[in-house]
């Protein structure tokens, strides 16, 4: 699993940092302006530069960005 946040794009950190906070796909949607799909390709995206396979997962690699990565 890759924890480095170069990796990512601006868009796709701001989404991790939220799934790190718990927030559903529908409200990460309502809190980014985006549709729920967007959400999940973004997601989708992030799992196959990372590597993960599980939410839970998820918010590990969360829980390691800098806190300004996702700002």
């Amino acid at each position: 699993m890759h924890t480095t946040s170069t990796a990512f794009s601006r868009r796709e950190l701001q989404v991790l940092h939220l799934v790190g906070e718990g927030a559903s796909y529908a409200t990460i949607a309502r809190r980014l302006g985006l549709s729920p799909h967007t959400v999940d390709t973004y997601l989708r995206r992030i799992r196959a530069k990372s590597g993960v396979t599980s939410q839970v997962q998820l918010a590990l690699l969360a829980s390691r960005l800098p806190a300004q990565a996702a700002a």
